[in-house]
């Protein structure tokens, strides 16, 4: 068997130009589809692990789906808000022990602001139950303050005491805003969390009133401007809404019934989702599509494997006379069987290991980036389960598909070659 091995490798050498090339058609190809594997992962992964420990969230009717991504990854907007009043309603519930109001719809420099309360840097939970840490300052304590997540204060180099201007809605330019009279300045920055939050501008719910404190129906009124932030500060700042509330339960036991109670409420029309559920749903929405990408990649993987068939095929007739030379010398045809086998196997290998290579190094060398743009785990760098599996699998079908021409070459006469056909 060692002196088999060795024969091929050698006529793999003998070959090494066509060898190489589809040697990397291989390794490309094993290279897509656990790229697209570890993406379609750390998508998941990344999504589920936005937010733990919160029971419920609630908002006006709109669909879990869309109710999620616009409360939880800062995606879509809202089609209604809930009132004050509801919320201070559902706050003083018996089976609500904690809830956090966030406020959207404003926006500095592309990054979504939200307002909130100190209940959010409390509560809010990420990953497996990590809480949001400060990398440098502290939460907001005046009107005017504001804490930004990790990108933010790393892509507009916003240091503590850095100044900002909120625009209205979600434009990436400030001027013109009608905010510009009431700037904020930057008293914390978050450490990186590979979550929404990173990207994200926090204030009080009560400066989100003060800053639209004279506008009208989306519109800025002319005297607004002549409002100082003295006056400002005198006013009544309660919010009249809320985007959505995060809560969180007493009892775990009650959150279907809990769910029920708020979605059959008498009153205001609500609607309370289970985070996981709605992720689920999500998954569903998408699942057609990942099929499909991963439908895609194992196709490639097959046209791979269909080139090591392609290639040993296209050698056949060049060597002929070599085959026939191994059969003279005393070489059975179970050898010539297993050598063009051994050749196939060895390609396989080696493109699958390259491959799985290629795919570590790009998650060495871009896995930071990803994580810190998107919040995408690629995985670890170590070989996991899914490599194995593929290796082996590229491996057996390599071995499978050089069985056809070594099947031809084992059919083959000794004086096939050795004559000369004229």
């Amino acid at each position: 068997m060692k002196a088999l091995f060795t024969l091929a490798w050698k006529s793999l050498l003998n070959r090494r130009a066509s060898f190489l090339l589809t040697l990397f058609a291989v390794a490309l190809s094993v290279a897509l589809f656990l790229g697209v594997d570890k993406a379609r992962t750390g998508a998941r992964e990344g999504f589920g692990h936005t937010i733990s420990g919160t029971d419920l969230i609630i908002g006006a009717p709109t669909g879990s789906v869309n109710l999620l991504l616009y409360s939880v990854f800062r995606m879509g907007n809202a089609t209604a808000e809930v009132s004050w009043p509801t919320y201070q309603k559902l706050s003083a519930r018996d089976d609500i022990a904690w809830t956090v109001p966030i406020s959207l719809g404003d926006s500095h420099r592309g990054f979504r602001v939200m307002g909130t309360d100190h209940a959010y840097f409390e509560h809010y939970q990420y990953g497996r139950g990590e809480s949001l840490r400060f990398a440098k300052g502290r939460e907001m304590d005046d009107l005017f303050d504001a804490v930004v997540g990790a990108d933010v204060a790393r892509e507009l180099g916003y240091e503590i005491g850095s100044p900002l201007v909120l625009s209205h809605g979600l434009g990436k330019a400030d001027f013109g805003s009608g905010h510009e009279n009431r700037p904020f300045r930057v008293v914390g920055i978050l450490a990186p969390t590979g979550t929404p939050v990173d990207r994200t501008v926090i204030v009080s719910l009560e400066a989100i009133t003060a800053i639209h404190v004279g506008w009208e129906s989306g519109a800025k009124n002319p005297l607004s401007d002549s409002i100082t932030e003295d006056m400002i500060r005198s006013f009544n700042l309660t919010p009249k809404t809320v985007t959505a509330i995060y809560a969180g339960l007493k009892r775990k036991g009650t959150i279907l019934r809990t769910r029920r109670e708020i979605n059959t409420n008498k009153g205001e029309p609500l609607m309370a989702i289970i985070p996981g559920e709605a992720l689920a749903e999500l998954w569903s929405v998408t699942a057609m599509a990942e099929r499909a990408l991963l439908a895609v990649s194992i196709f490639v993987i097959a046209v791979g494997v269909v080139s090591i068939l392609t290639s040993i095929l296209t050698s056949l007739n060049e060597r002929r006379r070599e085959m026939s030379i191994l059969r003279a010398v005393g070489a059975r045809p179970g050898h010539i069987f297993g050598l063009l086998t051994l050749e196939a196997g060895l390609i396989g290998f080696g493109g699958a290991a390259l491959g799985i290579v290629i795919v570590h190094v790009l998650v060495l060398i871009a896995g930071p980036i990803v994580m810190q743009r998107y919040g995408i785990s690629l995985g670890g760098t170590g070989p996991g389960m899914t490599d194995l599996i593929t290796l082996l699998a590229v491996t057996g079908a390599s071995l499978l598909a050089g069985a056809i021409p070594a099947w031809a070459a084992f059919r083959r006469s000794l004086a096939d070659g050795l004559s000369v056909k004229l």
